[in-house]
């Protein structure tokens, strides 16, 4: 929760972040073992889905939902598989890269049709359903708001792209690191002072959508 004194963020309404700390063990895991083991696959695989194994239970034991602690294990699993089907460690990354360039272009689509995902996403914490999207003002920030994380994708994608084709294995762990909390803490900044500053003076805020006023009827 926000302090009393200080206006409500979206790192606060969002969880801050957390999940995103979590995203670079199994990476780092997987880098490590994969130097230590001679360049062995195997090895940098397995230290990933044991750091994996290991934070979902801890994660677990703290009461996290399990739904979303699992979700973080299948992703480990699946980029484990992908290395070994594949036979190159880099590939271990080539999820995470389809990942943020199939996150650009859905939240993209979803500025385009007026469903901006960052209002979707606050909206939900809030328990507001669809009611921002009946407030001009907040339908209009939260679109703003969104490309602030279109470009976070954009820019991840314009990075891991380059070090994968090179298979740089130790570069793209150092990317995935540098492009995971830090990112989402500049991007939570950001796109909330876009938001702040997109909403008129006197607004009530993200927790009080306003909807237009209704029509008065025509005069006689």
């Amino acid at each position: 929760m926000a302090p009393a004194d200080r206006p409500e963020t979206l790192a606060d309404l969002l969880g801050g972040r957390r999940g995103a700390v979590d995203a670079t063990l199994p990476p780092v895991a997987f880098a490590a073992g994969w130097l230590l083991g001679g360049h062995s696959l195997w090895t940098g695989v397995g230290a990933a889905v044991v750091a994996g194994a290991g934070l979902a239970g801890w994660r677990l034991r703290r009461g996290d939902r399990p739904r979303s602690v699992l979700v973080g294990l299948l992703a480990v699993c699946l980029a484990a598989l992908v290395a070994l089907r594949t036979g190159r460690a880099e590939d271990f990354f080539l999820v995470q890269l389809l990942s943020n360039a199939a996150s650009a272009l859905v939240w993209v689509v979803s500025i385009v049709v007026r469903w901006p995902l960052l209002g979707a996403v606050v909206g939900a914490v809030l328990g507001q359903r669809a009611r921002w999207r009946r407030d001009p003002a907040l339908l209009r920030a939260y679109g703003r708001g969104s490309w602030v994380w279109v470009a976070s994708y954009v820019l991840r994608v314009a990075v891991f792209l380059p070090l994968w084709l090179g298979g740089q294995v130790l570069a793209l762990t150092v990317a995935r690191v540098a492009l995971s909390w830090p990112l989402v803490a500049a991007v939570l900044a950001v796109s909330w002072v876009v938001v702040r500053r997109s909403l008129p003076a006197g607004h009530p805020g993200l927790r009080h959508p306003v909807a237009p006023a209704a029509a008065e009827p025509p005069g006689e």
